[in-house]
């Protein structure tokens, strides 16, 4: 074939193919079409959809578990409200394994418990904190205290004179203590609560001197468990708590440790049979009676002496049944509370035990003497409720009570107004708060009593009444007779309080797998006076209030007592707020139109 031909062939095959091209393009100007196939285009069909965007639904489980887990636990539970599907995704056990891994990298698969493991663990560790508001400074403010690593969750605390003992979901007790720290200006200060250590592990409970005052809490006792080696004696390998392939057995021990400095100075074990869940402490440092709730409701009580702990030496303490469970075999105790010279027992079936050492204060508690036998302390009193009781406060000379409906029930002395009934009379026998109802916390101390409470909303309130005297009432220096909203921002997952001298403590940790305590009360259990009675106690607290306003010779003494009032009337929360902050204008309007004449 010549050169010639060659050329020509080669030169019809190129117009063949650029033809071919030329065909399948747009024409200029014109945008592109996409070309679609077949299975998109059914897709897009039964979506009945006109867009190209893609669902969310399509992406895998474990992309949408990794996204999700870099949110914050709050804006993943927002995220479970916007829709059925969401609400699905962010409610899986998935989601809140990372969450849980990323906010405890340490916590491992065996510490989580309850029906929803990882998710309760996520929100224990999420809202956990201790925080603090002091009562002397001119700075009143909440704090926060340092949050160990290590914890998971906060079950109970305690403060001590120097310090403050934690204790979490795992059985892990915290020291945390007071340290001097560089303020952010460059100079030293001392913060309460910055540091931190692990103090024991494997603790069931702990306490310490019950009086409010800090300054007698020296020692602090730990209910613990403990690996034991088992003895010749008994080489048998019977029993629930022994280890037979290492030759140790699990048995319950008392440890006392210094609050200063956190060093075990005393340690009783008791033998593996008795398994305990509770300590309470009664009595003076010389004659300190230990009591121990088994786990089968059963208290036993033994006796130390304080002042000898410190001495290096090894002796044998008697372990006795209380009279409580010697008298009443048959009742099963739930748990316990106590105070310098009394102890109160809460039964399985509500039930409610007092135990008085002091003639004192059991005068103030039930306001007679009768009964009392001094040469027997430990028998136990019944007191008589309508319902079954949940939870108890135990002041030094009067008590709180809450009913399976919410009802807060108060006895003992009232000689500063501490147990919120709007007088100062003494209570003999329990009187229920009427205006107060379904609380998340009670607190008793010396002379005044914290309530914490839950508004519809969700929002947290703390009332308190008694004394206000060393700031212990914050926003009413002089005091309340009748429960009144106290001046302190509250943590909006904030479920326990304790007040000592120097300030007020809240706890915050929440547990989903804790019920609602409270069930709605039966009409025909409500128990109300008549209304005309109701009316006519009403009408005669008012005419007082009046009375008492005449004799007020001040504006400021006329503004206090109406706040009083108005704390004591049967109100909404938000309607007695509107009332304090209506008289706070007034007042303060009254103050700028008549200053003070100069000298």
């Amino acid at each position: 074939m010549s050169d010639r031909r060659i050329a020509r062939k080669f030169r019809r095959r190129k117009l063949q193919r650029f033809s071919h091209i030329s065909s399948t393009e747009e024409p200029l100007g014109q945008p592109k079409k996409k070309r679609r196939s077949s299975s998109a285009e059914a897709t897009e069909d039964q979506k009945g959809t006109g867009g190209d965007s893609a669902s969310i639904q399509i992406f895998p489980p474990e992309l949408l578990y990794y996204i999700i887990s870099f949110l914050p636990v709050r804006d993943v539970v927002a995220l479970g409200q916007a829709c059925r599907y969401f609400n699905e995704v962010c409610d899986s056990e998935g989601v809140w394994q990372r969450l849980c891994r990323r906010l405890s990298p340490r916590l491992r698969d065996e510490n989580s418990g309850g029906s929803r493991p990882w998710k309760r663990s996520a929100i224990l560790n999420y809202t956990k904190g201790l925080y603090f508001q002091m009562f002397s400074g001119r700075r009143h403010f909440v704090s926060r205290t340092v949050a160990p690593l290590l914890s998971h969750g906060y079950r109970k605390f305690l403060p001590t004179k120097d310090h403050v003992f934690i204790l979490d979901y795992n059985g892990t007790l915290f020291f945390l203590k007071n340290a001097l720290v560089s303020s952010t200006m460059g100079h030293i200060q001392w913060r309460r609560a910055c540091r931190y250590m692990v103090l024991c592990r494997s603790a069931k409970d702990f306490a310490t001197d019950p009086r409010s005052d800090t300054v007698y809490r020296k020692y602090l006792y730990v209910l613990a468990t403990r690996e034991q080696p088992v003895a010749t004696a008994m080489g048998r390998s019977e029993g629930p708590g022994l280890a037979s392939s290492s030759g140790l057995r699990l048995c319950d021990c008392v440890e006392v440790y210094l609050q200063s400095s956190g060093q075990r100075v005393f340690k009783m074990t008791f033998h593996f049979s008795m398994k305990f869940q509770q300590i309470v402490l009664v009595g003076q440092e010389t004659e300190r009676s230990l009591l121990l709730l088994t786990e089968e409701g059963k208290i036993y009580s033994l006796v130390v002496n304080e002042t000898q702990l410190d001495q290096p030496r090894s002796y044998t303490v008697q372990l006795a049944l209380r009279k409580v469970s010697k008298c009443l075999p048959h009742l099963s105790v739930r748990s316990m509370h106590s105070n310098q010279s009394s102890a109160v027992y809460l039964t399985d079936e509500g039930a409610v035990y007092f135990e008085v050492h002091s003639p004192g204060v059991y005068r103030d508690l039930f306001g007679t003497l009768h009964a009392f036998d001094p040469l027997d302390q430990q028998m136990p009193l019944a007191l008589s409720l309508p319902a079954k009781v949940l939870s108890c406060a135990l002041g030094y000379n009067h008590l709180g009570l809450v009913d399976e409906f919410g009802r807060i029930f108060m006895q003992g002395n009232n000689r500063y107004g501490q147990l919120g009934t709007g007088d100062k009379i003494d209570r003999g026998e329990p009187a229920q708060v009427h205006y107060l109802k379904c609380p998340l916390d009670l607190w008793c101390g010396l002379n005044h009593t914290l309530v914490l409470s839950q508004g519809g909303d969700f929002s947290k309130d703390l009332m308190g009444c008694g004394c206000g005297a060393g700031g212990r009432l914050p926003g009413w220096p002089k005091g309340s007779a009748s429960f009144v909203r106290l001046h302190i921002k509250v943590p909006s997952c904030a479920r326990r309080i304790c007040s000592t001298r120097e300030c007020l403590y809240m706890l915050s940790s929440h547990d989903i797998e804790e019920l609602p305590a409270y069930r709605e009360l039966p009409a025909s259990k409500a128990g109300l006076p008549p209304p005309t009675d109701t009316e006519a106690l009403a009408a005669r607290a008012c005419e007082e209030y009046l009375s008492q306003l005449h004799k007020c010779p001040t504006l400021e003494g006329r503004m206090a007592k109406m706040k009083e009032a108005v704390g004591s009337m049967p109100l909404m929360t938000f309607q007695k707020d509107f009332f304090w902050e209506a008289l706070d204008m007034i007042q303060r309007a009254a103050e700028l139109r008549d200053p003070p004449a100069s000298s």
